[in-house]
């Protein structure tokens, strides 16, 4: 059984400031290291095969403060397939400017939804192919993880349905041919 612990990335000043932040490489504060060093010593003691992060700043940083709360090394590999969704014109937008100018959240050079979502279902393919009856940790975005609850949980939960909280932990697994969501959203470990 391969099992993934999702952690979303730490705070950042455009989480703080509700800004939509799409592939803009925009860093931690000095909120997000302390929730990314609390979910580092949440994780502290168990075992884990391979350590995945998205390619953007915010996440790498995230993951790199978590592995040094480990007591042994883990290999660091970057993939793609977690970059945040890409949100075109949406990008930087308060929330509040979207309500207004973006009400359906149409935005113009946004990924395309199916595109994303396949993007993100052939990076976990790759981790199941790679890394079949590892324990994996993924540090990835919002957008990200909501997309791959709201496929596993047949939109019951993840995409526009979950608000999903900086450095909060999901873990899914791979057991009997498919992906299935054993927690999410747990912010338990954060002060």
């Amino acid at each position: 059984m391969t099992t993934v612990c999702l952690v979303r990335h730490g705070e950042t000043d455009w989480n703080k400031e509700s800004r939509l932040q799409g592939q803009e490489d925009i860093p931690l504060n000095d909120t997000g290291r302390k929730q990314a060093k609390e979910a580092g010593l949440h994780l502290k003691g168990m075992e884990w095969d391979v350590f995945i992060t998205s390619p953007l700043s915010r996440a790498k940083e995230t993951a790199t403060i978590i592995s040094e709360q480990m007591d042994e090394s883990i290999r660091l590999v970057e993939m793609d397939h977690f970059k945040e969704r890409a949100f075109g014109e949406g990008s930087g937008l308060t929330f509040e400017e979207i309500r207004t100018l973006y009400p359906n959240r149409d935005y113009k050079g946004q990924e395309e939804w199916n595109p994303f979502q396949k993007r993100i279902f052939d990076g976990l393919h790759d981790i199941q192919k790679h890394y079949k009856d590892q324990k994996v940790l993924l540090v990835a975005h919002g957008a990200v993880i909501n997309a791959i609850l709201s496929v596993l949980s047949e939109g019951e939960i993840g995409s526009g349905k979950t608000k999903l909280m900086n450095a909060c932990i999901s873990n899914i697994e791979h057991l009997n041919e498919m992906w299935q969501i054993n927690t999410y959203n747990d912010i338990s470990h954060l002060s």
